[in-house]
């Protein structure tokens, strides 16, 4: 197969439920849902942590986070790596050995001191989480062309409990679409499609072009005519606005706190949801204007084409903004579109699959072997119509983001279990209950259910490598186990979750004593609380 050009585009922060192929009738996206019309829609296109550059280093990489370990955003990293290891493997290269021309036009965000030339990627240098206005290129690019300065108002943010201003939320931009940051980045997109174009033509030099916008990422910053696009009184609310955290991680509560939920009247979450929706119409149509010039140049046909994001966005889902420890559909589900060569066209697939699968995906288009993207699995076979064995479920992970916060996730078709070793369990019902609402791990209808899922969860980590299954081991039913889970090397028996072995040799008091309190165990290995305190319980 002839090497593909690829072209990727790719946002922050963005709600699967914000486009039309994805069911919004409000939508204004006609260009990302020409694309699904096109190629190939997922409907369980997940993001492998829902952060910035944990995420975007997994697509570098084809490594699960875990695995990378670079497991937290700069701005608010507690201790975690902040650049890729050296000699750590990322498809950028592996492209350019190949010959590929590689641009990058954008955020990058996978690293501190690395920088996105450091790879291979030719483009401006555009550091940070936030579209850098006071960038010398865009600077310099407003100044060429004779256009304003960024400037907002109509500031929207709530109040923190400490009393303070919270986080800004959304704003009105004064400047024309023309001055818009997302304008200048489709500018710049072009301008470099153009001259890869030309190398193309004259020598068939394939290229990989991405394309990263820093939005729909809060703050939403837009001009007028998007901020004003939707009315407020058209939203419709999010039906987990009712969260009231009964049974969740009190973390949730605290974060809803942090980003001043509760702060701002209802009208205010409507208002916001309405400026975020103008957001994404604003950037779709600054992908149209680049997916003009790939017609226009003559290169659809033999151009792959991917849309997706790094993670979602609440958006007042679960009374809570932003992203962070909580690991609903919102934030972790995710668009994600592909148009290959040759495809089939106006698909839906519901595999479950992962923006960490788009490294091995790039890889197979340019004709490079994609196995040391070793968590990533090509997308080709799917997208090109073909009905591969694929897995029924998928593993999510976090790490921390503000805090260290470990947490680890099972998504299958009806179930989603949630561990998390500081706090109680979670698990939901999608098919009842598609807006998690109610957490049932706790719920005994449900014991085998979680039971079953915790022991795929524990295997399929023990198999990754990922440590996190240690903790597993002892405190929840995982299923037999084939090691010694102390780590002692002094013992040469094994452990079967929920039934230990100590009682059998230690006589009769003994065992009747244990009876007693490995009875308490069991049921707080179901429920995720802590062995000794239901040993106290049980004494």
């Amino acid at each position: 197969m002839k090497p593909s050009n690829i072209l990727f585009l790719m946002t922050d922060q963005h709600r699967a439920d914000t486009l039309g192929a994805y069911g919004n009738a409000l939508a204004a996206t006609p260009v990302l849902d020409e694309l699904a019309r096109t190629g190939t829609r997922f409907d369980r296109w997940y993001t492998p942590t829902a952060i910035c550059t944990p995420a975007r280093a997994s697509l570098l990489t084809g490594q699960a986070p875990f695995r990378h370990r670079v497991l937290a955003n700069h701005e608010r990293n507690v201790g975690y790596l902040e650049d890729l290891a050296e000699g750590t493997f990322t498809f950028v290269e592996a492209l350019r050995e190949k010959g590929y021309n590689t641009g990058l036009v954008g955020k990058w965000h996978a690293g501190t001191e690395k920088k996105a030339a450091d790879f291979g990627f030719d483009g401006p240098d555009l550091p940070g989480w936030h579209n850098p206005v006071e960038n010398e290129d865009y600077l310099g690019y407003l100044a060429e062309h004779g256009l304003p300065p960024y400037r907002i108002s109509d500031r929207i943010r709530g109040t923190l409990p400490n009393g303070g201003p919270g986080n800004l939320l959304a704003a009105r931009l004064h400047q024309p679409v023309e001055a818009t940051f997302e304008y200048y980045l489709a500018t710049r997109t072009i301008e470099l499609l153009e001259r890869y174009a030309a190398d193309n033509d004259r020598d068939g030099t394939p290229f990989f072009l991405e394309l990263n916008f820093f939005g729909p990422h809060l703050p939403y910053i837009v001009p007028d005519e998007y901020f004003d696009l939707f009315d407020p009184a058209d939203i419709e609310l999010p039906r987990s606005i009712a969260e009231t955290f009964e049974g969740k991680p009190p973390v949730q509560r605290n974060y809803s706190a942090h980003w001043t939920f509760d702060t701002m009247p209802i009208e205010v979450t409507r208002k916001l949801i309405a400026v975020y929706w103008g957001y994404v119409a604003l950037i779709d149509e600054q992908i149209g204007r680049v997916m003009d010039a790939l017609e226009r140049l003559g290169l659809v046909d033999e151009t792959a084409v991917f849309f997706t994001c790094d993670h979602g966005e609440f958006t007042g889902s679960h009374r809570l903004h932003d992203k962070g420890p909580a690991m609903y559909e919102d934030i972790y589900r995710t668009p994600g579109l592909l148009r290959i060569p040759g495809g089939a066209p106006g698909q839906v697939r519901t595999e479950f699959v992962s923006l960490l699968d788009c490294t091995a995906t790039i890889l197979d288009l340019a004709g490079v072997d994609p196995s040391p993207a070793v968590d990533s699995r090509s997308l080709v076979p799917l997208a090109a119509g073909e009905q591969p064995a694929w897995e029924e479920d998928i593993v999510c992970e976090f790490h921390g983001h503000h805090f260290p916060y470990p947490q680890r996730m099972l998504r299958d078709e009806r179930y989603k279990l949630v561990v998390n070793p500081d706090s109680v369990n979670e698990l939901y019902d999608l098919h009842l209950d598609p807006d998690e609402l109610l957490n049932v791990y706790e719920h005994p209808e449900m014991r085998d259910i979680r039971n079953r899922m915790m022991q795929r969860l524990y295997g399929v980590l023990r198999d990754r490598g990922d440590n996190f299954y240690h903790w597993m081991t002892t405190m929840y039913h995982v299923g037999e186990v084939d090691y010694d889970p102390t780590q002692s090397g002094l013992d040469e028996t094994t452990y079967q979750s929920g039934e230990p072995d100590a009682a059998a040799s230690a006589g009769p008091s003994a065992g009747a004593a244990s009876s007693v309190t490995d009875e308490a165990a069991g049921v707080a290995a179901e429920r995720g609380v802590s062995v000794l305190d239901a040993r106290r319980r049980s004494a």
